[in-house]
């Protein structure tokens, strides 16, 4: 039988029982095509963001001692970023996740681009103003400041997912390379600018999707392991030069920040004045709140009387413990938990490689910056200038929050194809 009469035999066959490929037709499109699903652990990642917003738009308010029922001008500011936030979140939720691994690239050479441009010195200080103590990490949008390290972390997550979707060669210590070099341009460019918070964001999201992806953990554990003792001997080397006024790896004001923590660990006091200072008024803040806070005027007083530096911004976390106590701190971490525990929910329905990935990773980065916000508040890691997501001022910070918040409800609105590509499994023992 020739093609032509083949195809004939085809096409009479379709016209005589066009109904039953219509429906051989329909359910075929069920199994490869993707579907929506409203009930799903997104929706507490959004509720979560939400909630922890209005907490930070109050806390940012409180802490201009101005009398209760007034609103400052960082207020109102971030509640409007929060409104530009939510919207964005919305409208990333309407095209479907998947197709912006086609923009993952192009997105990170926009970053890198951006982060470039803030390090070059013959920049206008009308676009690029450095700030606290030459820090280049703003460019002058007109109608505000954008910060393009915040949208950088976003840029990354999505890489990496779409580069280890498929990929098994990370699964030996060579193939760590590559993901670690992706991870390296940013962190570099974004630790000149100085932002030592943001860069270290980087690596536990790369760890925690490099797990997620299938990699030996015997391997990341050594690589983990090499980066400590790196970390511990730039440490030692920048205190020793500090003694001899000289600061060859870190700043003056980080290694200033690293000797503050010592301080406070070996109860030395004498320079509770001035490196210590934002440390010990943080401390007292939050001890200050006791087990269930303080009425807003009298926690207005204490706020402001306390002179503690930054405190609508890098100390929030002590301004809401003075306001809400241990009681208050006990829910704030809930919120935290539900927004990580829901990302991560969203990464064990989602079978997609891509989808999963970036979930982790998200979820990563704000359980890592969260964490380390709080630590360094309280004294137990040094002052690293680094925000409390959603809760701290910050405008770009802010919408990113959203952005990831948004990007986490898409994944988890969109349940993949049953006939998707397995992913991430691999038999160890036959390697």
């Amino acid at each position: 039988m020739n093609p032509r009469q083949i195809s004939d035999l085809v096409t009479l066959h379709q016209r005589t029982s066009g109904r039953f490929d219509l429906e051989n037709e329909t359910r075929a499109r069920a199994v490869t095509r993707s579907s929506i699903v409203w009930w799903q652990p997104g929706w507490l990642v959004m509720l979560s963001t939400i909630m922890l917003c209005l907490v930070g738009v109050y806390c940012i308010n409180i802490t201009s001692g101005l009398g209760t029922g007034e609103w400052t001008r960082t207020a109102f500011r971030q509640g409007v970023f929060a409104i530009i936030g939510m919207v964005g979140a919305a409208l990333l939720v309407v095209p479907h996740y998947r197709r912006m691994i086609h923009f993952s690239w192009p997105l990170a050479a926009l970053m890198i681009a951006l982060l470039i441009f803030l390090l070059i010195p013959f920049i206008p200080e009308s676009i690029v103003r450095p700030r606290n103590g030459g820090a280049r990490r703003w460019i002058n949008i007109g109608i505000t400041e954008f910060q393009p390290s915040e949208l950088a972390k976003i840029a990354f997550v999505l890489v990496m997912a779409s580069y280890l979707r498929f990929r098994r060669n990370h699964r030996s210590i060579r193939g760590l390379f590559l993901p670690s070099l992706i991870a390296f341009v940013p962190m570099a460019l974004i630790l000149v600018q100085p932002d030592l918070g943001t860069a270290v964001l980087f690596m536990p999201a790369l760890v925690a999707m490099l797990i997620a992806a299938g990699a030996k953990l015997r391997h990341l554990f050594s690589a983990l392991g090499l980066s400590a003792v790196f970390a511990i001997v730039v440490v030692v080397l920048s205190l020793f030069f500090a003694q001899q006024n000289e600061y060859p790896l870190l700043r003056p004001h980080q290694v200033d920040r690293i000797a503050a923590l010592i301080d406070q660990f070996e109860g030395d006091e004498r320079h509770i004045q001035d490196r210590g200072f934002q440390g010990k008024q943080a401390i007292t803040l939050v001890g200050a709140g006791g087990i269930a806070g303080h009425p807003e005027p009298y926690a207005r007083a204490l706020i402001v009387f306390s002179g503690l530096p930054e405190r609508h911004n890098d100390m929030i976390f002590a301004v809401f413990a003075n306001r809400f106590g241990l009681i208050g701190i006990m829910v704030l971490l809930v919120l935290y938990a539900a927004w990580v525990g829901g990302a991560l929910w969203v990464a064990a329905m989602c079978r997609d490689p891509f989808g999963r990935l970036v979930c982790v990773g998200l979820a990563a980065m704000v359980a890592t910056q969260a964490g380390v916000n709080i630590g360094m508040t309280i004294g137990l890691l040094p002052i690293t200038g680094m925000t409390l997501p959603f809760v701290s001022y910050g405008g770009t910070s802010l919408v990113a929050g959203f952005l990831m918040a948004g990007l986490i409800l898409n994944i988890a609105l969109r349940r993949p194809a049953y006939l998707s590509r397995k992913s991430f499994e691999f038999d160890d023992d036959a390697e």
